[in-house]
């Protein structure tokens, strides 16, 4: 009887880049949606590609205020503070946010901020006041990381409850895993970010990663594209959450099981990739069209 041969994972240390390997006999392929879907037929929900810039605008101004809509339904609202930033496709200079002081719960994308990277309200976009703090965190992370068109960040219940303890997410679940190895911890809270140079620090410590548990502040996520951020963002905030509950749990004397390394990297690698998690954001924009009837896409 032939035997197979299990390659081990060889887990990245910090600062090294993940790299494909196998696992356990399996090999790991190229990564994308492909490897979620199955049945042969065509997956509605892929990521689209654009004719050209404008097109692409009106899509990811669509899907921006489809952002807002499902977090003010998530309550990941906190009087003016949250901010949720994407680089313009025409101009990659610029970008969008939302008005300062606008509950996401009513967001339409002819109320969206477009903005130049000194801080100029730029004449095609609502003409509105925009939050400062928020302005000064996004515009550090669209310069430091050309790579990243889109980031969430909100003061929401379960990231501010966990990021109070310092500590990274443990591997305690298959969703968890999404942010193996790609997540980081802000430790050094200075106040509400009022000067750039907070914005900088901010944007060094999440350095090439996907999210940071900002400390006696709340969650930041990057990505791609405004719907992997967004699904990024509601993700962390339920592991949050999740981890909680399983430290009240562990407390009482439960066993905390963690995910072993190469079962932890094989999940990352075949979920955590931009079109995947694209996709994943799909269900909950397209009940939002449902909900409000597409309202605001005016």
């Amino acid at each position: 009887m032939s035997t197979i041969t299990e390659t081990k994972i060889q887990v990245p240390t910090e600062g090294q880049k993940l790299q494909p390997v196998t696992d356990k006999g399996y090999t790991l392929g190229t990564q994308g949606v492909h490897n979620l879907a199955f049945g042969g037929l065509e997956y509605k929900d892929e990521r689209p590609k654009f004719a050209n810039s404008l097109e692409e605008r009106k899509h990811v101004l669509q899907h921006m205020a489809g952002t807002f809509r499902v977090f003010g339904r998530m309550g990941f609202t906190e009087g003016p503070a949250g901010h949720i930033s994407v680089r313009d496709p025409v101009d990659p200079e610029t970008f969008w946010i939302n008005p300062l002081g606008m509950h996401f719960s009513q967001i339409c994308v002819s109320d969206l901020v477009h903005v130049d990277s000194e801080g100029n309200i730029l004449s095609d976009g609502n003409q509105a006041a925009i939050n400062a703090a928020g302005f000064r965190i996004h515009a550090q992370l669209h310069k430091a990381r050309p790579d990243v068109n889109a980031a969430c960040h909100a003061h929401t219940i379960y990231g501010k409850s966990w990021a109070a303890f310092g500590k990274e997410l443990d591997m305690i679940n298959q969703d968890a895993c999404i942010f193996y190895k790609c997540h980081g911890v802000y430790q050094d809270f200075g106040g509400v970010v009022l000067e750039s140079e907070e914005g900088e620090r901010l944007a060094e410590a999440l350095g090439d990663k996907k999210a940071l548990l900002l400390v006696s502040h709340g969650l930041l996520t990057v990505g791609e594209t405004v719907d992997e951020a967004a699904y990024l963002f509601g993700l962390m905030e339920r592991s949050c959450q999740v981890q909680l509950q399983v430290e009240m749990a562990s407390n009482a004397g439960l066993r905390k099981r963690i995910i072993d390394d190469d079962a932890a990297y094989y999940t990352y690698y075949n979920t955590s990739d931009p079109e995947s998690l694209y996709s994943s954001f799909q269900p909950d924009y397209n009940l939002e069209l449902k909900l409000t009837n597409g309202e605001f896409l005016q």
